[in-house]
């Protein structure tokens, strides 16, 4: 998506087979494993960029210490890197928290869920231009381009597909800034649901604004 739109992409990737799929479509990532690189291993390959999402999560393992790790100290790792990379947009792929509620999943995913909570109150005390978005539980089936986007939704389902249009849209929105959203099944256009939050942050930055005459007194 971001290739067709004429953007730069790039990406770090724990496996070969992943750097050969990402080769597939003209992309050019970076064989690396986020638990093992420092800040500054970090801070060299995002120099250069202008946005930077983080997806990377420990995914099904039961283990905690790798929860930890990756969405947790991965994530700050990599803000850390931002900061000193002058990379000021970040854009953090995060969880309902309401996601897997009553279905006994087990103690490592309410971890995960903690860490997840975490990890999202550690980017809003930083100074990044940052936006978090949780998407609801995650299905496989292909994506119908609508969305319900904003600051509190009801968990339901959402398309992997219409998740990455999301993401998609919210780097090219730079007015959508400094805001925890969240992001179900809906029957808005992505593209709309995006601009819309777009609008409404301008209107509110621009009734923050003092008035000439208030700036003259």
């Amino acid at each position: 998506m971001l290739k067709g739109r004429g953007d730069r992409v790039g990406g770090l990737h724990r496996r070969s087979a992943q750097g050969e799929a990402l080769g597939a479509i003209g992309i050019v990532g970076t064989l690396g494993d986020l638990v093992q690189m420092d800040v500054n291993q970090l801070t060299q390959h995002f120099q250069g960029s202008d946005v930077i999402i983080f997806a990377a999560g420990a995914g099904d393992t039961d283990s905690d210490a790798m929860i930890d790790a990756i969405d947790g100290d991965g994530a700050a790792k990599a803000a850390a890197a931002a900061r000193q990379a002058g990379v000021r947009r970040f854009i953090l792929v995060s969880v309902f928290p309401e996601a897997g509620r009553n279905e006994n999943l087990g103690d490592s995913f309410e971890h995960y869920i903690a860490v997840k909570k975490r990890a999202d109150v550690a980017l809003t005390k930083t100074d990044l231009d940052w936006v978090i978005l949780r998407p609801s539980t995650l299905i496989n089936e292909a994506g119908i381009g609508t969305v319900s986007l904003g600051p509190a939704e009801v968990h339901t389902v959402v398309r992997r597909d219409d998740v990455a249009a999301t993401i998609v849209e919210l780097i090219h929105a730079p007015a959508v800034t400094r805001v925890v959203l969240e992001l179900t099944h809906g029957t808005t256009p992505v593209a709309c649901a995006v601009a819309m939050l777009g609008r409404a942050e301008t209107n509110v930055k621009s009734r923050l604004q003092p008035s000439n005459s208030a700036r003259q007194k």
